[in-house]
């Protein structure tokens, strides 16, 4: 389970990124994350991740306080950021190696899985080549295996969908499916809310760092679409 409690940061002692917020993502739960640019969203998603620090509240992935338990709460976690800046001098089964070492996979298991998701993302072939040469599409697939490959219990995305052709982001929801039905969560930033509203069993709203409506998309939504619902909550005062 990843728990957010009441989490709060700030930027230059004056901009309020994020404010007060406080979700629970449950094992199995697909949960979209919905907000205008700016709205805090990149800021609670790296924040989760550990890639920078909040000043009030609480992070605990599976139990690990993300500040006291920083090393066993990122063993847990894979986040994929918005922008696939990778390291362009590797090639890509170099960066995918890179990667299965630092999480400490062993070498059969890897061989396995990065055969299996090059196949399925159709970049196989590119491999050996260096990642200076992929296209940004090329680039989400390299980072998407990345952390497809640590088996994560924990994915954070910021705006997975964007940059992939129809055919990857239809198997990115489908191993979305296959994780949660194993025992993962996922937690992700997205514009696309037609992606958001058929595939998310939950989602979350923020507006200004300030969480403005979340729990089943069902609920949320009522008789309505997710874009209604967003659009009124962003116009509203």
């Amino acid at each position: 389970m990843l728990k957010i409690t009441n989490m709060s940061k700030t930027y230059n002692n004056k901009v309020k990124a994020c404010s007060n917020i406080s979700l629970d993502i449950e094992v199995g739960d697909i949960y979209g994350f919905i907000g205008h640019n700016g709205a805090g969203k990149t800021t609670l998603l790296k924040s989760i991740a550990g890639i920078i620090n909040f000043d009030e509240g609480e992070i605990t992935v599976f139990g690990n306080n993300v500040k006291e338990k920083s090393l066993e709460a990122k063993k847990l976690i894979a986040y994929i950021p918005d922008n696939p800046d990778i390291y362009d001098a590797l090639t890509g089964i170099q960066y995918l190696d890179f990667i299965a070492d630092v999480f400490d996979i062993d070498l059969a298991k890897r061989k396995d899985l990065i055969y299996k998701y090059a196949e399925m993302f159709e970049i196989k072939d590119v491999l050996n080549n260096p990642i200076s040469s992929y296209s940004h599409g090329m680039k989400q697939k390299i980072t998407i295996m990345s952390a497809l490959i640590h088996e994560p219990k924990v994915m954070l995305l910021d705006e997975p969908f964007v940059g992939l052709d129809p055919k990857a982001s239809y198997l990115l929801k489908e191993v979305f499916k296959d994780l949660c039905s194993n025992g993962s969560l996922i937690f992700f930033s997205t514009h696309v809310l037609d992606v958001a509203e058929k595939l998310c069993n939950k989602v979350a709203i923020i507006k200004q760092g300030i969480i403005v409506a979340n729990g089943s998309t069902e609920s949320v939504i009522k008789d309505n679409s997710l874009e209604e619902i967003f659009l009124e909550l962003l116009n509203e005062a």
